[in-house]
């Protein structure tokens, strides 16, 4: 019986709450539907706050309340996780406002909802270069912001996606092998180009280590004249990885790179 009164008394109230809800949404009392939007943004009512700002943002033009307006509706899109349309928001405030009362949170929270909708290193990585970007600008116009860190960690987590991203390329160069041509060659120069770009990511020892890998495949199915100088490079390249890396994970492997190639070189000299 208890129950059955606190679902009659429950669903009075969400009619209620829908009753008003929709006097709101038909009344033309603009001043009445703005603090009703603040209102439901403040209860967490994302949607209807949303929907009710859409059309406040144009009615209201020109004021303080369309400015408001329009930042709050970002950060109900934000709320909600549509992270596109928030960025999207936040972007069309900042180039109306751009010295608006919310615009350092604006450019702000444009670049986090960019990063927040980034996909998986194996994807494509267009969002994680319009993320950096937004992250970026936010940094320029306001290097003394105290989301200043935030922002740079969130720049440093993307840039270690965009590293992950060639890694995994140069690998699977790595693993095709002489398949349709020299692939061993293209993982040399995804990982190379890599390191140049990210010379400080937490993958440059994997990277290097490709590298030498690359190198030494590439000797070991040389054509004869060119067999010892690729040899040379390996053992060049071994000498690189040795000194950056000198207590690495990846090093027995390496020694038995240097011996087989020194071997090689020891008992077939170059002949000029």
């Amino acid at each position: 019986m208890k129950k059955n009164i606190l679902l009659t008394l429950l669903a009075a109230l969400l009619l209620s709450a829908c009753g008003e809800y929709n006097k709101v949404l038909k009344s033309t009392d603009y001043e009445y539907k703005y603090e009703a939007a603040k209102n439901y943004f403040a209860k967490g009512q994302y949607n209807r706050s949303a929907t009710l700002l859409n059309e406040l943002i144009v009615i209201l033009k020109g004021t303080d309340k369309a400015e408001e307006s329009l930042y709050m509706l970002g950060m109900c899109y934000y709320n909600q996780h549509d992270y596109q349309t928030a960025a999207q928001t936040f972007i069309q405030y900042y180039n109306v406002y751009p010295r608006g009362i919310f615009t350092e949170l604006a450019r702000f929270h444009a670049g986090k909802a960019l990063y927040l909708d980034t996909p998986e290193p194996r994807l494509d990585q267009s969002g994680t270069y319009s993320a950096i970007q937004q992250l970026q600008l936010f940094m320029e116009y306001f290097p003394l912001s105290t989301k200043k860190e935030e922002a740079q960690e969130m720049i440093f987590k993307l840039q270690d996606k965009l590293v992950m991203k060639e890694y995994q390329s140069a690998k699977l160069y790595y693993n095709l092998g002489n398949y349709l041509g020299n692939n061993y060659l293209s993982c040399v120069i995804t990982a190379q180009n890599a390191l140049k770009d990210y010379p400080y990511t937490n993958l440059r020892e994997d990277l290097s280590i490709l590298i030498l890998r690359a190198k030494y495949e590439m000797a070991l199915n040389s054509v004869l004249d060119k067999r010892a100088d690729r040899y040379r490079e390996t053992l060049d390249e071994y000498y690189s990885f040795k000194n950056e890396f000198p207590e690495s994970k990846y090093l027995k492997e390496a020694d038995r790179i240097f011996k087989a190639s020194e071997e090689v070189l020891r008992d077939e000299p170059v002949t000029n």
